[in-house]
């Protein structure tokens, strides 16, 4: 895979402003995408100089979000890579971290191939997400000189995301009972279906191989998007076991999950709009942290492992039930057996009662909505909660309305078949069979997903 990913030829544009050159450039990344980015380095720098490529979180990642760490590091003599992240391989339902790496590493090599660059001090910086990529880059290429991450999880992405969720969540009010749906079935059943992608992905195993590669792990004091304090810890100790002696461990104080300045974690303070909204300025000494400790592994003299004080976590990162078939299947039992007794009548035109007719609408209302609500927190975000009464999202108040009426409904079936002894033939019953087990499997389904809480 390697051997193809072969770098384009010449750069497209040259810009000089603030004392750095920047230089438009293309290069060729996993399966042979064509990727666009720009090198930053000090006007008149002079001298072999290290490079670090930037590796962009979650999402589309236009290199403009990274600026302000690009001009940083560039501004402290390090040639700096900063590109568009793909959008071909990579959607909402579809991540390869692998394919991620190879586009990383095909940026080490186009800053390796530079003049002025000195190719065996040529690095990683991984945020976000880029924390899972960065390292695995490192584990896969002896090329990769040195890595630093900010805001990296030591979970995997579905845990981390259901902790994220639950954060957001509890800022907004929203009382334990529905985080722990988020956090418990929901995250379960994403997870089960394959609708979450990379869901599993262990970033411990790859830290425990990184014996020789200095490494700086920072993360925001006020980081809300990863567990900071458990992240740091993991790593801490993933990197000792596999004897890594130039391992720091940090906080930024002030800062943010991007390490930009923040009152807690849930704004941005001053820097550049970015989609509508705030960057935040980088937050006092994180620049300097990272570029300082970036200078002494290139000068031969990489700062021996260390991990600063922990600050508080609000909430412990709970982990998600492993996947398991009745996550799907339950469910999908569930809208089987509320849909026989319509279906059959339309098919046979026989005679319907009332009572059931309410209670196999209800029940497919009611399984749907249970399942498509905290569903969408995750495809939507925090946002799709509100509004919130009474620690609840609105929308979950009016699911337990409907498990309620599910209940009474099936209460009245019962007594309107009782008092009316339907005929005995087997063809009645076995219409009525379906919906009467999915009522009485509906309560128990219903409780685990806390539709009852």
């Amino acid at each position: 895979m390697a051997g193809i990913l072969l770098l384009l030829a010449a750069p497209t544009a040259y810009a000089r402003e603030d004392g750095l050159v920047h230089q438009d450039v293309t290069f060729r990344g996993g399966h042979g995408l064509v990727l666009h980015g720009t090198v930053l380095r000090k006007d008149g720098a002079s001298g072999p100089e290290p490079g670090i490529v930037l590796v962009g979180g979650a999402g589309a990642g236009p290199r403009v979000e990274y600026q302000q760490e690009a001009e940083a590091f560039a501004r402290a003599g390090i040639t700096t890579l900063v590109y568009d992240k793909r959008t071909v391989g990579y959607s909402f339902l579809h991540r390869d971290f692998g394919l991620l790496t190879d586009d990383a590493l095909a940026g080490v090599r186009l800053l390796q191939s530079r003049s002025g660059v000195n190719p065996r001090q040529v690095g990683l910086w991984g945020f976000s997400e880029g924390g899972w990529v960065a390292p695995l880059a490192a584990s896969r290429s002896a090329d990769v000189a040195f890595v630093v991450t900010i805001g990296g999880s030591g979970y995997d992405p579905l845990r981390t995301q259901a902790w994220y969720l639950a954060t957001h969540l509890q800022h907004q009010g929203v009382d334990g009972p529905f985080r722990r749906v988020v956090a418990g079935p929901a995250a379960q059943f994403v997870g089960s279906t394959g609708l979450f992608p990379e869901a599993g992905y262990d970033p411990m195993p790859v830290l425990e191989q990184l014996h020789r590669t200095p490494i700086l792990a920072l993360w925001g004091e006020h980081d809300t998007q990863v567990p900071p304090r458990e992240s740091a810890r993991i790593f801490r100790e993933a990197l000792a076991r596999a004897g890594n002696r130039h391992a720091v461990i940090g906080f930024v104080a002030g800062g943010a999950h991007n390490g930009h300045r923040t009152s807690d974690g849930f704004d941005r303070i001053g820097g550049p709009l970015f989609h509508g909204k705030k960057l935040g300025e980088l937050a006092p000494r994180y620049a300097r942290t990272m570029t300082s400790w970036v200078r002494a592994v290139a000068a031969g003299h990489p700062p021996a492992s260390s991990a600063a004080p922990a600050p508080g976590q609000a909430l412990a990162a709970a982990p998600v039930p492993g996947h398991a078939w009745y996550a799907w299947l339950a469910p999908a039992l569930l809208l089987l057996g509320f849909a026989a007794y319509p279906v059959s009548a339309l098919l046979r035109r026989g005679p319907v009662l009332r009572p059931v007719r309410w209670l196999a609408g209800l029940g497919l209302l009611a399984v749907v909505a249970t399942v498509d609500c905290p569903l969408a927190v995750y495809v939507v975000g925090n946002d799709a909660a509100a509004p919130v009464v009474w620690g609840r999202p609105v929308f979950w108040l009016a699911v337990q309305g409907l498990a309620v009426a599910v209940v009474v409904s099936a209460c009245v079936s019962a007594a309107a078949l009782w008092r009316r002894r339907p005929t005995s033939s087997w063809a009645v019953w076995l219409r009525l069979a379906p919906v009467g087990l999915a009522a009485i499997g509906f309560v128990p389904w219903a409780v685990w997903w806390g539709v009852a809480a």
